[in-house]
């Protein structure tokens, strides 16, 4: 059995460690770094709750959440930034008459909006304080500080914003502290210059892109947990591909979408094989989703457990390969 896997026969194939999840089996559970929660591998997103990719109803939302916490999933991840407060102003109200005690419940401080960020410690105790009011509970389980690499003085974060988390900490505010970034080289100083419990990376564990595989020893000896978000690469490993905002260049645009025709040739659906190739990996505790409706949520569900097909992996990851493990630049960071 892989460590820190709950009730999941393990095998290797390959560069992965994969967990097989048996049909008809209950949800699984890995161990997040030394804080002794034990997360399901699908984790439930607030983002789309938030109305970032358009509208959703709080009906519609209600019945998401309450549907992937019935399934088993018990990690919600949203953030003061997705909708400007809207997710969480949702979830406090969904996650009312028991359904909050159910969950390990993530939010995030320190960005604000799209051009708007304020990493000081008062920025990050007082927009924490709006999400605990939103949000209804006292404390929330895990607080990150959100998209650091758009912070004007990395130094500051490692120490003044690293201070404040700890602060908050044991102030009773937050169980456990962490950060979250899209560059790799970041997430990996902030792991070993801070004292942290969790982080999020975003893109970097896809068909596309396994280079989080590399930062798991140094947040292993460090007892850092590690999520993994945008398994889609934010919209590139899908049949419509990304949204025009997104950053990524011609060429890794061009093979992601060729990539999803040989899906499409085969009668598969490239975003269904990405979250079947991520949930996989038994090394990652968990891959954050951003559904808001029941449809999509099933749909992740089955990803868990009907088999994946090792043959397919490997032609889109050949397709791929020029551009394999290519990234974009973002925020203040340059590696």
């Amino acid at each position: 059995m892989t460590a820190g896997v709950v009730d999941a026969p393990a095998e290797s194939y390959g560069f992965l460690t994969r967990t097989r999840i048996l049909p008809g089996s209950p949800m699984q559970y890995r161990d997040l770094g030394r804080t002794g929660l034990k997360v399901s591998v699908l984790s439930q997103g607030g983002a789309a709750i938030g109305q970032q990719y358009g509208p959703v109803s709080l009906a519609e939302a209600a019945d998401c959440v309450h549907a992937a916490i019935d399934a088993g999933v018990n990690l919600i991840d949203t953030s003061a930034y997705y909708g400007e407060g809207k997710s969480e102003e949702a979830l406090g109200e969904i996650l009312r008459g028991g359904w909050r005690e159910k969950v390990v419940l993530c939010t995030k401080a320190g960005r604000l909006a799209r051009d708007r960020f304020d990493f000081s410690p008062a920025g990050m105790e007082a927009s924490l304080d709006g999400s605990l009011k939103r949000l209804r509970p006292h404390c929330v389980d895990i607080l990150l500080a959100h998209d650091i690499e758009y912070a004007p003085d990395f130094d500051a974060v490692f120490t003044d914003t690293a201070a404040v988390l700890e602060k908050l900490k044991r102030k009773g505010k937050c169980r456990f502290v962490g950060m979250s970034c899209l560059p790799l080289g970041l997430l990996r100083q902030a792991i070993e210059r801070c004292d942290l419990d969790a982080v999020v990376s975003y893109a970097h564990f896809t068909l596309q892109n396994t280079t989080l595989l590399d930062l798991l020893p140094a947040a292993e000896a460090r007892g850092v947990g590690v999520l993994n978000g945008s398994p889609l690469s934010l919209g590139l490993l899908t049949n419509q591909g990304p949204p025009p905002w997104h950053p990524a260049d011609s060429e890794l645009r061009a093979a992601c979408a060729k990539a999803a025709e040989l899906c499409r040739s085969r009668g598969a659906d490239i975003a269904f094989l990405g979250m079947q190739f991520c949930f996989a990996e038994g090394r990652i505790p968990s891959t954050i989703t951003g559904t808001a409706r029941r449809a999509e949520l099933e749909v992740n569900l089955r990803a868990m457990t009907e088999p994946l097909d090792e043959q397919l992996v490997a032609d889109v990851r050949a397709i791929l390969a020029p551009v394999r493990n290519r990234v974009w630049p973002s925020g203040n960071w340059t590696e």
